[in-house]
């Protein structure tokens, strides 16, 4: 079958392991089953992963991707959950110490099919077409718990995103303008920032940019570069939820800033199956879609790597199979 896999890791030259070719046909262990995939779509993790962040070189070959949507061997519509936890890890799945994600330890969704534990498949809304489902696993879900189940954030809140127009960025604004809570975003294009306006967000700015007035809650997925905006940002009491450090992760801690305000600095790493079905709940009831950058095929699917390296989007790339 077609696949793209990391052969090799380069963490100077990601794209160089980077292979578009023939793979085995996957079979299914003891519990797990099949899933012919329509749609999967590109992360950040899957160029880490060709940079040898979070895959090993005991792994290679290896198929990328973690997301997925795709029928099963019953013939049923599924949205496939990347999340693997040891077998009997039975609490929250993002707390099993010995967790992984689909393409670190098993080979991933970047394919014609995909092999899951049974429970990791749940139904795809009818109203969600396979390119839309395949988005809301990783990025999609981790907004979708920065915002609810972290941060608790409720209509009339003002949360500011920083960045603006990353796959975790738009699902950020989308998701929660939906809810009725105000958006800030911040990024150094113009239009980008006019991009995340179009989206749902109510105001954007100049990264650093001193704000109309202090958030409730800041959405953090960059890191260093940001951290001491984000913080300066929060009123008195407010909730910083970090799920990224892209620009480094040893920032100047302002632990007096934290203290004296009474800050809440959470942590926020993908979510629950039960919070993926929410969120596509969630997207049908409120009529709101993932923001697609492009599809492509998966045969082209360098094309989509390239474009996350340049930082040339908006959204998720999806790649769809040729089946």
């Amino acid at each position: 079958m077609l696949a793209a896999y990391a052969n090799s890791i380069d963490p100077q030259d990601p794209l160089g392991g980077l292979v578009i070719g023939e793979r085995p046909d996957p079979v299914a262990p003891e519990g797990w089953t099949t899933v012919a995939v329509r749609a999967a779509s590109l992360n950040h993790h899957d160029v880490f992963s060709l940079r040898g962040i979070g895959l090993g070189e005991e792994h290679l070959p290896m198929i990328l991707g973690t997301d997925a949507a795709g029928v099963d061997e019953q013939g049923n519509e599924v949205i496939v959950y990347s999340v693997i936890t040891e077998p009997g890890w039975l609490a929250d799945p993002t707390h099993d110490p010995k967790r992984s994600l689909l393409s670190e330890r098993h080979q991933g969704t970047f394919a014609e099919r995909v092999t899951v534990p049974r429970p990791n498949l749940l139904p795809k809304p009818p109203e969600l077409s396979f390119e839309e489902a395949a988005c809301l696993p990783t990025a999609w879900l981790t907004a979708y718990r920065m915002l609810f189940t972290r941060a608790r954030v409720t209509p009339g809140m003002t949360v500011l995103v920083q960045g603006a127009t990353g796959g975790v960025a738009t699902a950020l604004t989308v998701l929660a303008s939906a809810a009725g809570i105000r958006v800030w975003v911040t990024s150094r294009s113009e239009s980008k920032r006019a991009r995340a306006l179009e989206l749902g967000a109510s105001a954007s700015f100049e990264p650093g940019a001193r704000l109309p007035e202090r958030v409730d809650a800041v959405m953090e997925t960059i890191g260093e570069a940001t951290w001491g905006h984000s913080l300066r940002a929060l009123k008195p009491g407010g909730t910083l939820v970090v799920s990224g450090a892209t620009t480094g992760d040893a920032p100047p801690a302002e632990l007096r800033r934290v203290f004296f305000l009474a800050l809440s600095i959470l942590g926020s790493s993908m979510g629950t199956r039960d919070e993926l079905q929410r969120l596509a709940r969630f997207c049908v009831d409120k009529g709101v879609r993932p923001v697609i950058d492009r599809t492509l095929p998966l045969a082209g699917a360098r094309d989509g790597f390239q474009a996350m390296l340049d930082g040339d989007v908006c959204g998720k790339i999806v790649f769809t199979p040729d089946i």
